[in-house]
């Protein structure tokens, strides 16, 4: 029963017309309320309304306008009258078929609501009868026990009062009125007896409709609820006095004369894929007691709080009268600007290049050349560890955008980012050491992302450079250089020396020139997150690559699961910009959390859009993760904890100062171990080391790994006191090297076996309180007391064991040369022959490293 049953509509008295206007409220919901419309006041000349005939104003408008021609509006001619009278003629024929097609659907939909009432009256009516059959057997067994128990008494009684002396008259033969006593007698009971068995069903369908009722036949029952009472709306909760009183009204307002209940108002509900019962109560105006109740004559024991699917709400919204239409959670990132720019929007944009290659191969020096600064200086260990992202004015006034990425194997994800972002590769490969196996790496990615390639041969300088080796090389790899016919740029450079530098610059500027490069600055922003981190000053910052728009101060965005506005931009020389055009790096301050690196930074137009479309990928990322722990099998649980017993596991904290480097520190380390000894990440994250990396730690008994960042002082005292090693680590070299000797420890040792002899059985003896004895010769090697031995039975092993005495003629020795005779007995073991061998061995453990 709906809230709004029995009150009208509020609205104003009098002469206006009613009409519906639909509101729009977040989250995608809708809600029509009914408004007052007011006519227009027309204004006619005098006299006009008297011209007019009467039959006239009957006359359709279309039917007026075609037969009179100067009705017509100006400026129509013959042909466009005609055309728009079709149009309207068509439009009428369309609401037409409408309508049928809506009470068609409305029929079949009422027919399909008929068809289920009637299957859950069927399915409830079979149960009933079901039950009523089994309590009337029931009834009947207990009955016939009871009249065997009588019958049982009976027969004892009559064995009694056979058992008891007789009187001399009871043996007499009875007198006639006594024996039609007794005839008479015995025919009432017959009777009494046929009454009683026509009776007995009539009795009994009674007594079930008087236990059906709640009678007081049943006390057993009373005041009980049962589930078919409860769906048929029987003994349940009783009406309060209030809803008597508002009965009362109704029926007091009906006798008056007063105005017919409203007709219930039909309602578009909104239908994602999965939705909170009291929510879909909400959407349709319904009372959510209803709704449960209408689920359960489904046979689904549901709350008000659990979530349904979207085929069983969409047949609670048909059983109400309501229409469904489907919606997807995704529909909240549809407000992500995604057009395509127009031509003339259009403009040109510096070319983004990343420089990738081998470790130590002079790839930052080259920058470093480039942008004359010293990069490589503030490097650990002089490798690159971050992708950096620089902007270059080359001499001839170009603006060039660089992104440096580091060249070690961990950070192969890393360079796989920047190879999705940029627009030229530039391969930097050392003259002396040639092509190695980053250097491989670095071409599939920029063959993967289909960006053209120029081969920068470093370290020309030096005397042992060989150009040549390097362009040869590459041929095995499918880059085939100018030099060598091909279409690959390459140029020889020197980072150290400033050699062909101009050269490359040429180079880069031609292929962008090749390229067309073009972007509109004009609309909103769009950009890919180059790297992130938790500054303890700042927050969160992630350093964004604008590839489309331009990104200002005060914008609101979303980057994958996390939002904010923009507080502040920083270039790359370290200086706030107010906004930052397209192929240009900066860094962005006003996130509300560190986001991944790699993801795709979007300015929308409201805070409110920022934040649901953020909730939305957190919440998907959730289910996600919930739905792959949730697809496992029993058995593959089980086959996980066998294997997990016979793997030792090295946990270990992991903390980085920026979010690419504590994933490719993660990757490194999933990939130490074999399948004993594995290195097991129980966390990383991006800041500096806390209290509750300890306590995790702690618990764990784990070492806690910090990467170019430090321990707080409560962290540092919670770790003295808790004894939890923190180790730091500003070269990915030595965290792996130390990680992987740490789990090389938990191997367990090589066991080798050496053999030392080989002896031969001549001749077997028995000795008392000893056992068997053999008689042998030792053909090879020597025998020893303390070693281990198999018996050896036409080249196959029957058994192994230890000695339990060996001896050289009556003596007990430790050692026996080869040549020589001795004798040996095995421990707990008897079976032995002549001509069977005996090897002897020795076992040694051998320590085994990753």
């Amino acid at each position: 029963m709906s809230d709004k049953d029995g009150k009208k509509p509020l609205g104003v008295g009098g002469s206006g017309r009613s009409g519906q206007v639909k509101q729009s409220f977040s989250h995608g919901r809708t809600k029509s309320v009914v408004v007052e419309t007011k006519r227009k006041r027309v204004v006619a000349k005098p006299g006009a309304g008297a011209s007019q005939p009467a039959d006239k104003a009957k006359t359709p408008l279309t039917a007026r306008v075609a037969g009179d021609p100067s009705k017509r509006p100006a400026g129509i001619s013959d042909a466009e009258m005609e055309r728009r009278l079709k149009a309207l003629a068509a439009a009428k024929a369309r609401e037409a078929e409408d309508a049928e097609r809506r009470a068609a659907e409305e029929k079949a939909r009422e027919e399909e609501r008929e068809r289920r009432r009637a299957d859950i009256e069927a399915k409830a009516r079979e149960e009933r009868e079901r039950e009523e059959a089994l309590k009337a057997k029931a009834e009947e067994e207990a009955r016939a026990a009871r009249e065997a128990e009588e019958a049982k008494a009976r027969q004892k009684e009559d064995a009694k009062r056979e058992a008891r002396p007789k009187p001399a008259a009871a043996s007499a033969k009875p007198s006639a009125p006594d024996q039609a006593t007794i005839e008479a007698a015995a025919a009432r009971a017959e009777t009494k007896g046929v009454a009683n068995t026509q009776r007995k069903p009539e009795r009994e369908r009674n007594e079930r409709e008087n236990r059906n009722k709640g009678g007081r036949d049943d006390n057993r029952r009373s005041g009980k609820l049962s589930l078919n009472q409860a769906l048929n709306g029987e003994g349940g909760r009783q009406r309060s006095l209030a809803a008597m009183k508002r009965k009362q009204d109704k029926a007091r307002q009906k006798a008056m004369g007063g105005s017919a209940r409203a007709e219930k108002q039909v309602r578009d509900v909104q239908l994602p894929e999965t939705i909170v019962v009291s929510e879909l109560a909400n959407r349709m105006a319904e009372r959510a007691a209803d709704v449960v109740k209408s689920l359960m004559k489904m046979g689904m024991m549901v709350s008000m709080n659990q979530a349904i699917d979207a085929d069983t709400a969409e047949l609670v919204i048909e059983e109400f009268g309501h229409r469904t239409v489907r919606v997807s959670d995704s529909d909240v990132e549809q407000v992500i600007d995604s057009v395509e720019d127009k031509a003339e929007d259009l403009q040109g944009r510096p070319p983004i290049i990343t420089i990738m290659g081998h470790v130590d191969h002079g790839k930052t020096s080259l920058l470093d050349a480039i942008r004359k600064a010293n990069v490589v200086s503030g490097e650990a260990g002089g490798i690159t560890q971050h992708i950096g992202a620089y902007q270059v004015k080359a001499e001839s006034g170009a603006v060039l955008t660089f992104l440096d990425t580091p060249g070690h194997a961990a950070f192969t994800s890393m360079r796989a980012r920047g190879a999705n972002v940029t627009d030229i590769v530039v391969l930097v490969v050392a003259a002396d050491d040639a092509v190695m196996p980053q250097t491989v790496e670095a071409i599939n990615h920029a063959k993967a992302a289909g960006v053209p390639m120029i081969v920068a041969i470093n370290k020309v300088d030096k005397p042992t450079a060989d150009v040549q080796k390097v362009r040869t090389a590459l041929l095995q790899h499918e880059v085939v250089v100018e030099q060598m016919s091909g279409d690959v740029q390459d140029v020889e450079v020197s980072a150290k020396t400033g050699k062909g530098l101009d050269a490359l610059l040429e180079a880069i500027a031609l292929q962008a020139e090749i390229l067309e490069l073009k972007a509109n600055p004009a609309r909103a922003a769009q950009g890919a997150v180059i790297e992130a981190q938790l500054d303890v000053g700042r927050g969160p910052v992630a350093t964004v690559l604008v590839q489309h728009g331009t990104l200002r101060r005060g914008d609101i965005f979303v980057v994958g699961e996390q939002w904010g506005k923009v507080r502040a931009l920083i270039n790359d020389q370290g200086e706030r910009v107010e906004e930052a055009g397209p192929s240009v790096p900066v860094e962005v301050l006003g996130l509300n959390g560190t986001p991944e690196a790699g993801d795709v930074l979007n300015v929308v137009e409201t805070e409110a859009q920022a934040r649901e479309i953020a909730e939305f990928r957190t919440q998907q990322a959730k289910d996600k993760r919930a739905a792959a722990g949730a697809a496992i099998t029993l058995d593959q649980m089980l086959a996980k904890a066998k294997a997990d017993q016979t793997v030792a596991e090295l946990p270990v904290v992991v903390k980085a100062d920026v979010q690419g480097s504590a994933e490719a520190i993660v990757q490194a380390l999933e990939k130490v171990g074999n399948d004993e000894v594995r290195v097991r990440v129980l966390h990383y994250g991006v800041g500096a080391i806390t209290e509750s990396d300890i306590g995790l730690a702690e618990a764990s008994q784990a070492p806690v790994i910090g990467f170019n960042v430090r321990a707080n002082a409560p962290a540092r005292n919670s770790a003295n006191q808790k004894g939890v090693e923190i180790r730091y680590y500003s070269v990915i070299y030595d965290l792996v090297d130390d990680i992987k000797a740490a789990a090389s420890g938990l191997l367990s040792a090589e066991v080798r076996e050496n053999f030392i002899g080989y002896a031969e059985i001549r001749e077997v003896f028995k000795v008392t309180g000893v056992g068997k004895v053999a008689g042998c010769l030792v053909t090879e090697g020597v025998a020893r007391r303390s070693a281990g031995v198999r018996l050896l039975r036409d080249n196959v092993v029957i058994h192994e064991g230890t000695l339990k005495t060996l001896k050289r003629f009556k003596d007990e020795v430790k050692e026996v040369q080869s040549g020589q005779e001795c004798g040996m007995a095995f421990e707990n073991y008897d079976d032995i022959r002549p001509s069977d061998v005996i090897e002897i061995f020795e076992r040694e453990e051998v320590e085994r490293t990753l």
